[in-house]
């Protein structure tokens, strides 16, 4: 029986090429494995064991023993709200959100205190800064603090949004119009609307362009908010790109989506024997001529 020589297989060069490739996937899979080896023997990140139980002695101490170390007003400078008003939303929180009552870790340490959690998401929330920033002082990780001002947030709106996070009723119109003819002899006055600019310190690099304005030169988020004689906020527009101002932020905000779809509450007045459908709103020279709108005098 003859056998063919090599020379009467036409596909040699083709079972050489698959050769070739296989071998190629197989050298690319050890590549891959010989990585994922070296990184998994690099040293791990070391644990910090802080000592969550003294830096919430310390904390207590400051600020919220009998005679704490510092007075309401630096509690106020530093929280940007008064003691009473933090140790109500506190208890509040505690009250209501299991994750801010106190329990043990797998260690069977106590955990962070109510008081330390808040502590963490108000001073983020007050000042901006990150969320390892109060490492040393509240012995948190910048992990747990990111997790404080989530659920914090989370909470607040949970709690508060039904009293605080909503459009005035026909009650509060009455109420805000007595008490802006009461102070400043405005009858049908809503408030105030204004928009301001606050600048994105940490921007990503790809949304800089949607949010930097020829004359400012850096990143800004622009906010429109409605405020009454208490600087009770009862309307907020945030977050809007492009290179914005008072006008064309005011064209695509929501305040006077009510009106527009006929929700809106009742709100008449008189001025002058005259009958007025709805109030105004106290505004500065930029704003269009509207009939809601009286533009404050300029000094």
């Amino acid at each position: 029986m003859e056998f063919p020589t090599d020379s009467t297989f036409p596909m040699s060069s083709d079972t050489d090429t698959e050769s070739s490739s296989d071998n190629d996937t197989l050298n690319f899979f050890v590549s891959v494995y010989n990585e994922l080896d070296a990184e998994s023997s690099r040293p791990k990140k070391k644990m910090v064991d802080r000592d969550r139980i003294r830096a919430n002695e310390v904390l207590m101490n400051d600020y919220f023993v009998e005679n704490p170390l510092y007075n309401s007003e630096t509690f106020r400078d530093r929280f940007r709200l008064p003691k009473e008003l933090f140790l109500k939303i506190v208890g509040d929180i505690e009250a209501s959100e299991g994750w801010f009552q106190e329990g043990y870790d797998a260690r069977g340490k106590p955990s962070f205190t109510p008081i330390q959690k808040c502590t963490s998401a108000i001073r983020q929330l007050a000042t901006g800064n990150p969320p390892d920033q109060y490492d040393e002082y509240l012995a948190m990780s910048e992990r747990t603090s990111r997790e404080c001002l989530q659920f914090f947030c989370n909470a607040v709106i949970k709690l508060y949004s039904n009293e605080f996070l909503r459009k005035p009723t026909s009650h509060d119109i009455s109420r805000i119009y007595a008490a802006h003819e009461a102070r400043w002899h405005f009858p049908g006055m809503l408030g105030s609307i204004d928009c301001t600019h606050i600048e994105w310190k940490n921007c990503p690099r790809e949304l800089r362009g949607a949010y930097v304005r020829g004359d400012i030169k850096r990143p800004t988020i622009i906010l429109e908010a409605v405020a009454s004689n208490d600087l009770w906020i009862w309307h907020s527009y945030f977050g809007v790109p492009g290179s914005n101002n008072d006008i064309n932020v005011l064209h695509t905000s929501p305040l006077f989506q009510s009106v527009t779809d006929g929700t809106a509450p009742s709100s008449p007045f008189y001025v002058n024997g005259r009958h007025y459908i709805r109030g105004f709103y106290l505004v500065d020279g930029i704003y269009p001529s509207w009939s809601v709108f009286v533009k404050a005098p300029s000094f």
